[in-house]
């Protein structure tokens, strides 16, 4: 079933987006265009596929720990911050990225 001009104005209404006659017009065509480009999907036999809702499923934590490996060589931090245009205790000192709201991290 093609979208509407109505049901266009009323999506467009929701995003806040104002459109004149023509753009209305023009985008219905081309959302009808976009929907029927996804009609072959339709065709698939779906039964009994459960819904992906994230693409590693289960998975809670698949990041490591966030501790130091004893067999891994570390770069000693007074050799890191050696040429560091600026530091502060034992980080690197960047100009904010929040302009003056943000303060010096």
């Amino acid at each position: 079933m093609p979208l509407t001009r109505e049901d266009v104005a009323g999506i467009a209404d929701y995003a806040r987006i104002a459109l004149t006659d023509a753009e209305l017009d023009e985008m219905t065509t081309y959302m009808n265009e976009a929907v029927a480009l996804l009609e072959p999907i339709r065709q698939y036999d779906l039964e009994g596929v459960e819904p992906t809702f994230h693409p590693i499923g289960d998975l809670s934590n698949v990041m490591a720990a966030d501790v130091p490996d004893d067999d891994v060589r570390h770069l000693p931090v007074d050799v890191a911050l050696k040429n560091a245009g600026s530091s502060r205790e034992r980080s690197f000192r960047v100009p904010s990225i929040l302009g003056d709201q943000g303060g010096d991290r």
